[in-house]
């Protein structure tokens, strides 16, 4: 179709129809509200994401606005009518922020309403607005149309014209009403238990919540006075803004305490709610403000940002899906806060610590090939199914553990912390990092760190189990596995016969889930004082002495999270397969690490001649698995870490090219450290002098924790 067919402003249907609409607005005894919807409809696109086609439309209702004075009155006369006649508190103090109802309270609500309508009251703007946006995809094209579009729409309705009477308009009564109701709220939200835990200075000194609830009353007060008569002054808005601000100011200093002392998910929602509130009482008071100042330019900007969030809010009103999608958000900041300062220590930076991690890989391949062996010998014990997934289950669990606990790395463990660390430094800027190339700097040190932990497991684990087969053979006499085991083990690595990349897919799941698991209990512990309660237990502190148990305590405190998180990784990859067989799913997992032992294993078994062919088709099977290990948990960490922080990271091609012109430039960067020396001089220092960090370990601690 031709683009002048398509533009609004030369489509005569469109325009002829929309003059019909805004024609029967302009009688006095029309109903406002169905005629409102039709205007609606006009302008809405067949597709949600056209907002071009929308803003188009706008645009040709505003042509017909400016050309007809008696339209545009007729329309500001309906809208008069709907402000002045309906409640509208409700759906200012309520819309698009979190209810104090319990979270399965909410859920039941939406999934009765969803099932069985609610009765709208005809008297509540918050019921009419549905009736105006009834479709749910209403907001994508209402809040992706530019502000300035809807800015015009409104001025195109030139409220200058109307006379204004001294008494106070109702709407702008209820707006008033609205801000005291969310002043309450956020003064009881200030009192919260879980905050005043965290922060006990609220009640020895003058708290800032009950402090802007006293200036708000006394503002509403003051302005309508200053409405009904004029002459009186009126102090602006600038005072209690300020004390707004103070209350933000204590919500930031709550979250990075509770980022130390741990958090629970209670404290985290009222944190939320809170802030929901402070925004909500910024934006009414922009709008109040410049109805003061009375200066249409700066009432229209909040007003449409307002308008866009109401209509958001009440399009997910009885959404299920929404609500579950914010309050998982919720979830994945509570558990991915200290996974996110954990993962600052699975980056290397110096030659020092790209060494330190090469070796730490280097020794949980030793242990990862032992592992290999003990699950063949289970398997072949013949034991029934669920003896079998215990074993199996306490042999990965309990291995990965003492990797753990001797400060080595598993290198598929990196991932899922990294991610967090990177999704932390883009949520710093807001989602537009400024810095691009500090960005890709990060990118490239977790990169090669990972690369070197891959290559380190691989290059212990396999000459590990080879030396382990060999050395079983020799002292029992026969091999470690037979010849047709070898071939079987061979057969379910191969790249494109086997499904081994979807179970590395599966693998990779179970890699992110433990990292939230690790950051669930490391908040945990710090916030219920795991560490500290074991200290006071009686009877293992008379058995093994004050001062083991203080040690005990201390280690708990501070690494229940990676005991957790490496035992219940264990626990995932031993029971797959049981889950598989449970519900006949072809389900199953490959690990890197174990996929490169049974590569050896089947090489020695083969007397180290099997089929070349069929052997490098399982190798590149298991550097395909190490890939999708590391992609699937790492893309799962980043996406949760992200949306737990609201970041919507809109830079990606600019990234994509700073990381694809880093690496024409320096490819040696993403694969091996710089030189001390440039490590200084790119920082500004003077002689070359190694930085001291914390070593890269899977315990995520520097050796203080000894």
């Amino acid at each position: 179709m031709p683009e002048e067919e398509q533009n609004p402003f030369h489509d005569p249907f469109f325009l002829k129809f929309m003059e019909s609409v805004l024609s029967r607005l302009s009688l006095p005894e029309s109903d406002p509200l169905p005629l409102l919807a039709e205007v609606v409809a006009a302008i809405r696109p067949r597709d949600p994401e056209d907002t071009e086609s929308a803003t188009r439309a706008l645009g040709a209702t505003c042509c017909l606005l400016a050309r007809d004075p008696g339209l545009r009155a007729g329309f500001r006369r309906a809208l008069f009518s709907l402000f002045e006649s309906k409640k509208q508190v409700e759906l200012y103090a309520s819309s698009g922020i979190f209810p104090n109802a319990g979270f399965f309270s909410e859920m039941s609500r939406r999934l009765s309403h969803t099932l069985l309508p609610e009765v709208a009251d005809p008297n509540s703007m918050k019921d009419l607005v549905p009736r105006l946006f009834p479709k749910r995809s209403d907001e994508i094209w209402i809040n992706g149309m530019d502000d300035a579009a809807w800015i015009d729409f409104f001025l195109a309705l030139r409220f200058d014209e109307e006379s204004w009477s001294g008494n106070i308009p109702f709407s702008l009564q209820q707006l008033l009403e609205s801000l005291r109701v969310l002043s309450y709220r956020v003064a009881a939200l200030g009192v919260e238990p879980e905050l005043l835990r965290i922060d006990p200075a609220l009640e020895r000194f003058e708290s800032p919540f009950f402090a802007q609830n006293q200036e708000t009353i006394q503002y509403c007060e003051r302005y309508l006075a200053w409405w009904s008569e004029r002459a009186e002054p009126l102090e602006d808005e600038k005072h209690l803004l300020v004390l707004l601000d103070q209350c933000q100011q204590v919500s930031e200093r709550v979250r990075k305490r509770a980022e130390q002392d741990g958090t629970s998910l209670t404290l985290t929602y009222h944190m939320q709610r809170l802030c929901q509130h402070l925004k909500r009482c910024e934006r009414i008071l922009d709008i109040l403000g410049a109805l003061h100042r009375e200066r249409l330019a700066e009432f229209f900007p909040p007003a449409v940002r307002l308008f866009k969030n109401l209509v958001r809010a009440e399009c997910h009103r009885n959404d299920l899906r929404y609500y579950w999608q914010q309050n998982v958000e919720i979830l994945a900041l509570r558990v991915t806060e200290n996974a996110g300062h954990r993962g600052e220590h699975y980056i290397t930076e110096t030659r020092r610590q790209y060494l330190e991690m090469m070796r730490a890989a280097g020794g949980a391949g030793l242990i990862i090939a032992f592992m290999a062996m003990f699950k063949l010998i289970i398997a072949s014990g013949d034991l029934a199914p669920l003896n079998e997934t215990i074993a199996f289950s306490l042999n990965y669990g309990l291995g990965f553990v003492l990797i753990y606990m001797l400060h080595f790395t598993v290198a598929t463990k990196q991932p899922a912390m990294t991610a967090n660390a990177i999704a932390a430094s883009i949520g710093e800027a807001s989602g537009k990092t400024r810095d691009l190339e500090n960005l890709s700097t990060l990118i490239a040190r977790t990169l090669r760190t990972q690369i070197i932990a891959i290559l380190g497991n691989v290059m212990t684990v396999v000459p590990t189990a080879i030396l382990g087969a060999m050395a079983w053979q020799e002292l029992s006499g026969h091999p470690f596995i037979d010849v047709e085991k070898a071939g079987e083990l061979l057969a379910e690595h191969h790249l494109y016969k086997s499904g081994s990349i979807f179970y590395a897919a599966i693998a990779g799941v179970c890699l992110f889930l433990s990292g939230l698991i690790a950051g669930y209990y490391d908040n945990h512990a710090a916030y219920n004082r795991i560490g500290e309660r074991l200290i006071h237990i009686p009877r293992p502190k008379w058995l093994i002495g004050d001062e083991k148990m203080q040690r005990i305590g201390h280690y708990v405190g501070e690494h229940l999270g990676g005991l957790a998180g490496n035992f219940s990784f264990g626990v995932m990859l031993g029971a797959m397969w049981a889950v598989g067989m449970l519900f006949g799913l072809p389900i199953d997992i490959r690990h890197v690490a174990f996929s490169s032992a049974y590569l050896g294993l089947a090489l020695v078994s083969f007397d180290f001649h099997p089929d070349w062919a069929n052997f490098a088709w399982s190798a590149a099977g298991v550097a395909a698995i190490a890939a999708m290990n590391l992609a699937v948990s790492f893309s799962l960490a980043l996406i949760v870490a992200l949306r737990a922080r609201q970041v919507t990271f809109d830079q990606r091609r600019q990234l994509l090219g700073s990381l694809l012109r880093r690496l024409r430039q320096s490819p040696r960067e993403f694969f091996l450290p710089p030189r001390e020396g440039k490590i200084r001089a790119e920082a500004g220092m003077g002689e070359p002098v190694e930085t001291e960090k914390p070593q890269n370990s899977e315990a995520g601690e520097d050796r203080k924790a000894d």
